[in-house]
């Protein structure tokens, strides 16, 4: 195993995204060092002297950031991967057209990073998400549970604040989990929905709601708000930062957190062959485990559906 030098985060592509991400990884002090590499190196070399400059004050980290190369990879804790093209405004609401220029993309950047390690914990952020984190993690025979896609874990912050002001409470007390691909056959398994205990069939009655929540409307409205997002500001870039930060912060402090992420399947639900979100434990060690939320015969529909979606685009690509 290579050396690893905690706390060095290694930061592919400078874009909203990726600038995003900087900025959040210094607000919550998640890094000794971070180094950003980008195609256009006088551009890492902007986002990186905008942000150095930050830290002189009092609430950012006082992380030693520069601009490197993919060298910087071979003792690096954690690789956060951005880079490709993202949905742009007025082209498209579905995130597969991305599919042939970033399957490249992603190609070329695991080739690089593989030359110089297989230790570090790579967080996939680039869409489309599922597709990227499977062949990243397949064709390059990379340790599974070092290769983590962010997948719903956004979709699911979306859907908890949605849900918990339908309810007149913080997001932070409901439970609940997107499922699946980060994209149109993501699914809520609304058996398993509470907030502090309370399951979601009573809501109506213990929140004084004056009628049933719409589980198909809502379900929508978390699908599509980050490209309601993409439409309205141009792109996203602070809630997939904040994403990718409670990533980084639980794999910092081995936190053994519960959140969903995309991961190659190995038989959980009996299904391979794709990757997808699922409740994932995460620690220094990346996925500890993935745990399997008992679904009902909607959710198993639902997660027949997905798998089934997935699973044809990655042989039609294969």
């Amino acid at each position: 195993m290579e050396n690893i030098s905690y706390g060095k985060i290694v930061l592919i592509g400078a874009g909203h995204v990726g600038s995003a991400i900087l900025d959040s990884l210094l607000r919550m002090n998640l890094a000794d060092e971070i180094v950003v590499i980008n195609r256009n190196e006088k551009k890492a070399l902007g986002v990186v002297l905008d942000a150095s400059h930050t830290t002189a004050f009092a609430y950012s980290a006082n992380a030693n950031i520069r601009v490197g190369t993919y060298e910087d990879c071979k003792d690096a804790q954690i690789i956060i991967n951005t880079a490709g093209p993202s949905i742009q405004p007025g082209n498209s609401r579905d995130r597969m057209v991305l599919l042939q220029t970033n399957v490249q993309v992603m190609k070329e950047i695991m080739t690089q990073i593989t030359a110089y390690t297989r230790s570090a914990i790579i967080i996939n952020v680039s869409n489309p998400m599922d597709i990227l984190t499977y062949i990243a993690q397949t064709e390059f025979n990379y340790p599974r549970n070092l290769l983590i896609g962010t997948g719903t874990l956004l979709d699911t912050a979306r859907f908890n604040k949605m849900l918990a002001d339908l309810c007149g409470v913080d997001a932070k007390n409901v439970t609940g989990f997107v499922l699946g691909e980060h994209g149109g056959t993501s699914f809520i398994p609304w058996n398993a929905v509470n907030i502090v205990g309370i399951p979601f069939h009573d809501f109506q009655k213990q929140f004084g709601l004056k009628k049933p929540i719409d589980r198909e409307k809502l379900l929508h409205e978390v699908k599509v708000s980050g490209l309601d997002i993409v439409e309205l500001k141009g792109y996203t870039s602070s809630g997939i930062a904040l994403s990718v930060c409670r990533l980084v912060g639980a794999i910092m402090r081995n936190e053994r957190a519960v959140v969903p992420a995309s991961v190659v399947l190995t038989g959980e639900y009996g299904l391979e062959g794709i990757a997808m979100s699922l409740p994932c434990v995460i620690s220094r060690n990346g996925v500890e485990r993935t745990l399997q939320i008992p679904l009902d015969k909607e959710g198993e529909k639902n997660l027949k559906i997905c798998y089934e979606y997935l699973r044809n685009v990655i042989e039609s690509i294969s």
